[in-house]
């Protein structure tokens, strides 16, 4: 094994007084409650480099996402497609798709969703950020997995009727006491660690949990949200282990069982997952590195042939001045996405022998984290969603049957079965994955 060498990377990613947040369908930013930042971590020695960068922004859609990466491979001298980059998802924080901004600004009048010269600001500073890391990089030769059950925070929003329909839908904030009343539902309550350690130096820890970051947003005040913010109250243990967060498949699972919205449960949210990424430390084993790779396996996505998905109605609603800037907008990253879809969308995986790390794109549902850990029963596995935001959603074919709020927004068609079949590839795994 030859040697390997890891540095780490951290930026400023906080939007300006009035840029749009959350792709322009809530309040601009009027205040910020807290930074937002991109921090990342290069690992040298396997090949290309690697790079794993997370974003406290809610989204980065088809080309936002693509540049971004070509500029960190650029920085890091690697490939784009050695490039994970994901978002934390909090809601008071930008959504960026470049062409659907371009396709905004052809419309007079019609509201912004994203400055792109800011956007093009916030990449270069990620890429410096990268340079000067490869100036003072470290050895790692163990890697570090342990994990944790999280506490009272995680609730599957979908809670599905006697009749198969969705009967309540759990929001980040949920004030209905029926609805909060339901059981937790389908989640994975565990939050994973894998950290990177030279010999008994720790250098730096990756967290991994799957839950909508939203305790409460709209106001126009920029915020990490709970999940970074438990971040950096870990970050500020020990100022000489790096922290990262990355949201696993979250699409249909939110705090909204444990969260009313109130302002006072935001810290009391951020404690928990700040006491499980603890935990996990506690726990962590190490292990020596004998297997360091990193694979890729390409996913096509299929439109959805609604009429309400057409390119011609999207068109329409865009153009249409009697719309609500979150439609107009929405029809926007629609049209986005419709022309690139051709272009397959790769799923990506770091193997570091006794543990393996996926990469997926969109909002996944939380079946596919808990497939990939049933397909590698014999590996720690951790999952990142919220890679390329393209497709939006990413439900489970049942979900459209079921119904509820993700499949009617979900810009993809049903993609379960080829979707599975090529995370089975991805992690090497000797079922199909059908």
């Amino acid at each position: 094994m030859p040697p390997l060498h890891l540095a780490t990377f951290s930026s400023d990613a906080t939007p300006p007084l009035g840029h749009p947040l959350c792709g322009g369908w809530i309040e601009p930013v009027r205040a910020v409650d807290d930074p937002l930042l991109a921090r990342g971590i290069v690992l040298l020695g396997a090949g290309g480099p690697i790079v794993l960068c997370s974003v406290d922004w809610c989204g980065l859609r088809n080309d936002a996402n693509r540049l971004w990466r070509e500029a960190l491979a650029k920085a890091a001298h690697t490939t784009a497609d050695r490039v994970a980059l994901h978002c934390i998802h909090p809601h008071n924080a930008p959504f960026a798709d470049v062409e659907a901004q371009k396709l905004i600004e052809a419309i007079p009048g019609c509201a912004p969703s994203l400055d792109l010269k800011f956007y093009q600001r916030v990449v270069a500073r990620s890429a410096e950020a990268v340079k000067a890391a490869l100036a003072k990089t470290t050895r790692f030769t163990h890697v570090g997995l342990g994990m944790a059950k999280v506490k009272e925070v995680a609730s599957n929003r979908r809670v599905v009727g006697p009749d198969g329909k969705i009967k309540y839908t759990r929001t980040s904030s949920t004030k209905d006491p029926r609805a909060r009343a339901e059981p937790e539902g389908l989640i994975d309550p565990l939050l994973r660690t894998v950290s990177f350690w030279d010999g008994e130096q720790p250098r730096a820890a990756l967290h991994y949990y799957a839950t909508h970051p939203m305790s409460y947003y709209g106001d126009g005040r920029v915020t990490s949200d709970f999940c970074g913010l438990a971040r950096q109250k870990r970050q500020d243990d020990d100022k000489t282990i790096f922290q990262i967060y990355f949201t696993g498949c979250a699409g249909n699972v939110t705090a909204g069982k444990y969260n009313d919205g109130s302002k006072e449960n935001r810290p009391i949210l951020r404690d928990r997952i700040y006491a499980a990424m603890k935990a996990a430390w506690q726990a962590t084993q190490r292990h020596e590195i004998k297997t360091f790779g990193w694979r890729s396996e390409p996913v096509r996505f299929q439109p959805r042939r609604e009429a309400s998905f057409t390119a011609a109605e999207s068109k329409k609603t865009l153009e249409d001045a009697k719309q609500t800037k979150a439609k107009r907008n929405n029809a926007a990253f629609q049209l986005a996405w419709l022309k690139r879809i051709e272009t397959p969308i790769e799923l990506t995986c770091l193997d570091l022998g006794q543990a393996v790390v996926a990469h997926l794109p969109g909002e996944p549902f939380i079946e596919y984290q808990l497939k990939a850990q049933q397909l590698r029963k014999d590996l720690f596995v951790c999952v990142a969603g919220y890679g390329d935001g393209g497709p939006g959603y990413i439900p489970t074919d049942r979900a459209f049957l079921e119904g509820g709020y993700e499949p009617t927004v979900a810009l993809a068609a049903p993609c379960e079965v080829p979707l599975t079949r090529a995370l089975a590839k991805l992690l090497q795994a000797k079922e199909s994955g059908t």
